[in-house]
């Protein structure tokens, strides 16, 4: 494909999978909103239709991460076959290993099943367990890795405007730095929160930026 067509697939999936992250969040946190883990399994069990849908989004998430990758790669690997190549790797990755299908089923499963007297307090337990998983997903820091590789590129490129790739730069390694210290239990709070805000910035202005204006040839490229 040609890079225009390849910088529209790629705007429009950041879209597609910006919205449908932000959908799925506030579906399951709707769904399992209880104050300790017998009210969330109760509100999961209740609003099971929910849960099927974070399940469903959950998925296409997963296929709009390898759609990011490949579209991505092929946008930048003129400027470094190698660098683009880890890139698409690491997007893959998140896309394989992002998908917590298998923890939401289960709390679903677990949920609608009607556990004897002596078996609720192992049905806590395990649901406690799989609660906690969601802080557990080691497919954000290859995302990060990957989002910081190709946003290097598109700025080392001259693809898109310098601030807008160092913004993807500066909102990727802050990732890159914050992710796996709270995968280590070292970092909590407010700032495992805040820490995503410049990343979606950014990938709301490169989408529309490249579903309006597309992308430039590499640097070096233009120089030939």
């Amino acid at each position: 494909m040609k890079r225009a067509t390849n910088a529209r697939i790629a705007g429009f999936t950041f879209l597609f999978y910006i919205a449908a992250g932000i959908t799925s969040m506030v579906l399951f946190t709707r769904a399992a909103g209880g104050v300790d883990v017998a009210a969330k399994l109760a509100g999961i069990a209740q609003h099971a239709t929910y849960v099927r849908l974070t399940v469903l989004l959950t998925l296409l998430q997963g296929f709009s991460a390898l759609v990011l990758a490949v579209t991505l790669y092929a946008i930048t690997r003129d400027e470094d076959p190698d660098l683009a190549m880890l890139g698409l790797t690491c997007r893959v990755a998140e896309g394989v290993t992002g998908i917590f299908v298998a923890r939401t089923l289960g709390l679903l499963w677990l949920a609608t099943a009607a556990p004897t007297a002596g078996e609720t307090g192992a049905a806590h337990v395990l649901g406690a367990f799989l609660l906690g998983m969601g802080a557990w997903n080691p497919g954000a820091t290859f995302f990060a890795v990957g989002s910081t590789i190709f946003s290097w590129l598109l700025l080392r490129g001259r693809m898109i405007p310098a601030p807008l790739a160092w913004l993807g730069v500066f909102a990727s390694v802050l990732l890159v730095v914050i992710l796996p210290l709270e995968l280590a239990g070292l970092v909590g709070g407010p700032v495992t929160t805040f820490m995503w805000l410049p990343a979606l910035v950014f990938e709301l202005a490169l989408a529309l930026w490249l579903l309006v204006k597309g992308v430039a040839p590499p640097a070096r490229m233009q120089s030939a």
